[in-house]
């Protein structure tokens, strides 16, 4: 090696440190900003007078326009980077929850979930874009760090709901501190976002494998990925929809309680990311997705049958650490399938999170109200154990991110999303 090269090859280390260091506080600032809101339902359902027949429709938006804002992004990555994107569709995403906590209005709500709904839709696939890019340029998985810091963001954010809720703060009080913290926080930070593909075609002198060309993404290839996103996300929506009202209308908790559930989950799923990579590099990812899927399912059998507030608790400790492991590894598995045309598979697989989302907090509110809240649990249930019959997906393939630089028993985690 040259010295020139080293020097590059320095350079680019260094800016790969500083952007992942960045992106990850990215990924904490949405996991914070999106647990405010959620844990929050009961308290924004009130404020605005908000029906119960009326609040799926609200709770549908927001998924919906997130697939929107997905869509664009596929579309704008290609004339600016993915870095631009997050960097301007995150204070956007402040700025609506701010906005939701200081409306009077239902007309004024609707706009900030609007709002809402569409920059993070944008925020999710650019910062799954930015760490899939910027794994590949590592050579190594680095991605489960990103999913533990939105996690610890859920938990703070869940934490600081549960305080508002505590001291009986007005939803705008409560959101206007945390904003005016992370949103300079956030812009600050953005200067080193990185890119992490370009990175690594300067510090690589033959750039192999780098390039985004070639082969594009065949939906049909991709499908079975996108059912397996669809369910965990119809399970991971209940929780952060529903835990709140679940525990306080059902098990009869208290408003104060009520918030505990999604702050439960988090810390969960923290700790299921926190030792998930070793049990996929020694277990592999089928068995991790399968033992994921079986435990998320009796963690909402447990909700279901629960007596009492704390009993539902327990059930939702059991989700939050079988489902902590199936998106993470959906993306990686689709990041192998398609090693030349992440952005894209990254991109349209993201749109299924919203899916699972459109279609998990209305269908567990119909059921609901039509039968009982506690039958309703049982549909998410059934959906997650689907995910048996796709795990085969999820076997371990030859091309791996790096260019075959990880050990042999490495496994890729593939890229975040926001919410689980």
């Amino acid at each position: 090696m040259t010295d020139g090269t080293a020097g590059t090859a320095g350079t680019a280390g260094g800016r790969l440190r500083w952007g992942r260091g960045t992106l990850g506080f990215s990924f904490f600032a949405q996991g914070a900003a999106f647990a405010l809101l959620v844990t929050r339902i009961p308290a924004i359902q009130d404020q605005y007078g908000i029906s119960d027949a009326l609040l799926p429709v609200f709770l549908a938006a927001v998924p919906v326009l997130a697939g929107v804002g997905s869509v664009g992004t596929e579309q704008l990555v290609k004339k600016v980077r993915p870095s631009r994107v997050l960097r301007w569709s995150q204070p956007v995403v402040l700025l609506a929850l701010l906005g939701v906590g200081a409306g009077e209005s239902m007309a004024e709500v609707a706009v900030a979930l609007a709002a809402f709904g569409l920059a993070v839709g944008a925020l999710d696939a650019s910062m799954n874009m930015l760490g899939v890019s910027l794994q590949r340029a590592y050579g190594r998985s680095i991605m489960l760090g990103f999913h533990a810091a939105y996690s610890f963001g859920g938990i703070v954010g869940a934490s600081l709901a549960w305080a508002g809720a505590h001291w009986d703060l007005t939803l705008f009080v409560s959101y206007l501190p945390v904003v005016c913290v992370l949103l300079p926080l956030c812009l600050v930070a953005s200067r080193w976002y990185v890119d992490g593909r370009a990175v690594a075609q300067e510090a690589e002198a033959d750039g192999a494998q780098q390039g985004q060309g070639g082969s594009g993404v065949a939906f049909k290839v991709l499908l079975p990925l996108c059912l397996v996103m669809s369910f965990a996300y119809i399970g991971d929506s209940t929780v952060s929809n529903w835990s709140a009202k679940y525990l306080q209308d059902v098990l009869g908790s208290s408003e104060q309680l009520s918030t505990v559930p999604y702050n439960v989950y988090m810390v969960m799923t923290l700790v299921g990311r926190a030792v998930g990579d070793v049990g996929v590099r020694r277990f592999g990812a089928v068995a991790v997705v399968r033992l994921g899927a079986v435990v998320a399912a009796g963690g909402f059998g447990v909700v279901a049958v629960a007596p009492g507030a704390w009993v539902g608790m327990l059930g939702f400790t059991l989700l939050g650490l079988g489902l902590c492991v199936i998106v993470p590894q959906t993306f990686a598995a689709a990041g192998r399938l398609f090693p030349n045309a992440s952005d894209a598979a990254v991109a349209r697989l993201n749109i299924f999170n919203y899916v699972g989302f459109l279609i998990g907090s209305p269908l567990v509110g119909a059921i609901g109200d039509a039968w009982s809240y506690r039958g309703a649990m049982l549909v998410p249930m059934v959906l997650v154990l689907l995910t048996l019959v796709y795990a085969p997906s999820f076997r371990e393939r030859g091309d791996r991110y790096g260019g075959g630089h990880e050990r042999p028993r490495a496994i890729d985690v593939g890229p975040g999303g926001s919410g689980v």
